[in-house]
């Protein structure tokens, strides 16, 4: 005959342990739900940074496309066409002017300069395909010529436009998403940043039961994901704001460049009015203010003319140099 108290002994280290278990079920699910919370914590910041830089850096394109497409339309177009006028252009014979006589637009200057005028008045009048604001972005990212080797003239471009619907890197930036034909924002980190990012985690609470061990595990593989995730999309971000810097650089060489637009093409027109077509007759000191006037002009053509961003979607060496190099330029024509 069993004794009544070793039963309830039994039973009562039976209720112990049963309640242990069910104590460590609640904790278990209790750390999986925290890891989880933490883990979309983590990847809604890392999503906001990184979409946060993408706008910022779209935005800093589109501007320079759009700077691009207005000085083009409003004062390489109409300084060309005058300046053609000239005849026996030779600023070699204009003393003190050292490396900005090297800075002269020949033939193949004009006539590039002539159809990039033609394709940032299709920009700017909406005849190229994909929208404007599309192929102002691809325009700020691109160079000239890059939107140019793709059709005879300028007015026949619609490429250029679709690279910022099917490059992957301008489709991400501009926030094309997989049904839109871009790659989403996976693809975008992947070009931007030679990444395969995480894919996009689904993260949803755990259930009491008892697997709450197994919900825990699969809360910190999901916690550990997130952080990868988030590693990456800082990644992108840097990436993201370097565009925007870069682009915003290029903007500011083209307007300090275009700043005195109006001047230079009034002071254009007095010289051929009241020096002639002949160069070779002019003073010497309108020989050298022509001279700084072509030079901002191919200047701008340079800026134009460098990519920021590669095929791949990573900062040009191209821009890099450039950017070193122009501000020595400007000050040089500024004195």
């Amino acid at each position: 005959m069993p004794i009544p108290f070793i039963i309830a002994g039994v039973a009562a280290v039976g209720a112990i342990f049963g309640a242990g278990k069910t104590a460590k079920a609640v904790y278990d699910n209790y750390q999986a739900n925290d890891y989880n919370d933490s883990a979309n914590r983590i990847i809604d910041r890392a999503s906001r940074k990184a979409n946060e830089a993408r706008v910022k850096s779209s935005d800093a394109l589109k501007a320079l496309g759009e700077l691009k497409v207005s000085v083009l339309s409003e004062y390489i177009k109409p300084f060309i066409k005058t300046f053609s006028l000239i005849k026996n252009v030779n600023f070699s014979d204009v003393p003190g002017l050292n490396e900005l006589s090297k800075l002269k637009l020949d033939k193949q200057d004009l006539k590039e300069l002539e159809e990039l005028s033609g394709f940032a008045s299709s920009i700017a009048s909406g005849a190229i395909s994909g929208g404007v604001a599309g192929a102002a972005a691809a325009f700020g990212a691109y160079s000239g010529v890059m939107a140019l080797g793709t059709a005879s003239t300028g007015a026949a471009i619609g490429s250029l436009s679709g690279a910022a619907a099917t490059n992957a890197t301008l489709a991400w930036l501009g926030g094309g998403s997989l049904a839109t034909g871009g790659m989403g924002m996976a693809g975008g980190a992947a070009v931007l940043g030679g990444l395969v990012a995480a894919p996009a985690l689904v993260i949803l609470g755990c259930v009491l039961g008892s697997k709450a061990s197994a919900n825990l595990d699969n809360a910190k593989s999901n916690y550990h994901k997130a952080r990868e995730y988030s590693e990456q999309m800082d990644v992108c971000a840097d990436l993201c704001n370097g565009i925007e810097k870069r682009a915003n650089l290029f903007s500011s060489f083209i307007s300090d460049l275009s700043e005195s637009k109006n001047e230079d093409l009034h002071n254009l027109l007095d010289l051929i009015r009241e020096q002639g077509r002949d160069y070779s007759s002019y003073t010497q000191e309108s020989k050298k203010k022509l001279a700084c006037a072509v030079a901002k002009v191919k200047l701008i053509k340079t800026v134009i003319d460098t990519p920021i961003l590669t095929e791949e979607g990573t900062l040009t060496s191209e821009s890099d140099k450039l950017s070193l190099e122009m501000p020595n330029q400007i000050q040089q024509i500024a004195n």
